[in-house]
């Protein structure tokens, strides 16, 4: 990216405000363009799952905007989502067939985000690695209405103008996505004081090689998914069960320590987890969801290629 497009460079910085790029925008930008950056990187983001695809998403948005005749855009915001839907849905299809021959477990990219306020909570729930598996599941077009509608609220007559469907389409594919989403969402029931409990006591157990510490902050069925992409060693199918995933996990996180790498507490993807870093260098992040005081799931990133949203500078 060139310093003549500002507009869409890389995410801020770490520990300055990277979530305006997950929320809805604030109005008083000159550039329409400037003024919905953070809509349009959010909407990518959620369909897409990667940060570097979203990125390339607002590029081609940004070429297509500053190509486009302006006289003839009426309502620039609904003519830049409509740019960034279609853009992501033609990436979303094409990397469909890649996915289906990835080397083990696919997990979405991971991103740095502010600790939420609490008026920011429910939309950064919508941006969590649990989320963003279960969008995995539906098909682009379903996905594309589930985040426009269910995310960011457009009416179904404005996200049938998006996506060039009828609005009663657009209504029954809403309908059938949200419902889908509903029925495999992972349960979890957490609040912020226990996460950051169950965090601390995760790592301590993981930093001193404790295995029993370890099992009991783990529920009876929990499972864990660890994306490396071929790229790095890790588990190529899920690990099931307390003792499974305590030893698989502790052999990963604890050798290491000697050789520099530490892990630390982080807002990922809008909820506390885990950094594991190398100096500060990222590399990997841990995400977990939590039932009744137990962690349930468990997903590990440590795909080289997915973690330029953990960068502390670009």
């Amino acid at each position: 990216m060139t310093g003549e497009n500002p507009a869409v460079t890389p995410r801020d910085p770490v520990g300055m405000t990277p979530m305006r790029d997950l929320m809805p925008p604030e109005p008083g930008s000159a550039d329409p363009f400037t003024e919905h950056r953070r809509l349009l990187f959010g909407t990518a983001y959620r369909m897409l799952g990667t940060v570097t695809d979203s990125e390339d998403v607002l590029q081609d948005a940004w070429i297509t905007w500053h190509g486009a005749d302006r006289s003839a855009v009426r309502n620039p915001r609904a003519y830049l989502v409509r740019t960034v839907v279609n853009l992501a849905l033609n990436r979303l299809t094409s990397a469909r067939a890649t996915r289906e021959t990835y080397v083990g477990p696919w997990l979405p990219a991971p991103i740095l985000t502010e600790p939420s306020a609490e008026q920011e909570s429910e939309m950064a729930d919508t941006v969590s690695t649990a989320m963003l598996v279960v969008l995995e599941t539906l098909t682009p077009v379903e996905r594309a209405v589930f985040v426009l509608r269910e995310v960011f609220g457009f009416s179904h007559a404005e996200i049938a103008g998006f996506i060039d469907r009828p609005e009663a389409t657009v209504r029954q594919i809403a309908h059938r996505a949200r419902a889908h989403v509903q029925a495999r969402r992972p349960r979890c029931d957490s609040d912020g004081a226990e996460r950051r409990e169950i965090t601390e006591k995760f790592l301590a157990a993981a930093h001193g090689g404790d295995v029993n510490a370890l099992m009991e902050l783990l529920a009876p069925d929990v499972t864990l998914w660890n994306d490396g992409g071929g790229k790095v060693t890790a588990a190529r199918r899920p690990l099931y069960g307390p003792d499974h995933v305590a030893r698989w996990m502790l052999g990963v996180l604890a050798k290491p320590v000697a050789a520099g790498i530490r892990m630390a507490p982080a807002t990922i993807n809008g909820e506390l987890g885990l950094l594991v870093l190398f100096g500060e260098m990222p590399m990997g992040a841990l995400t977990f969801d939590i039932l009744d005081g137990h962690i349930l799931n468990v997903r590990f990133q440590v795909n080289p290629d997915k973690l330029a949203g953990l960068l502390p500078g670009q």
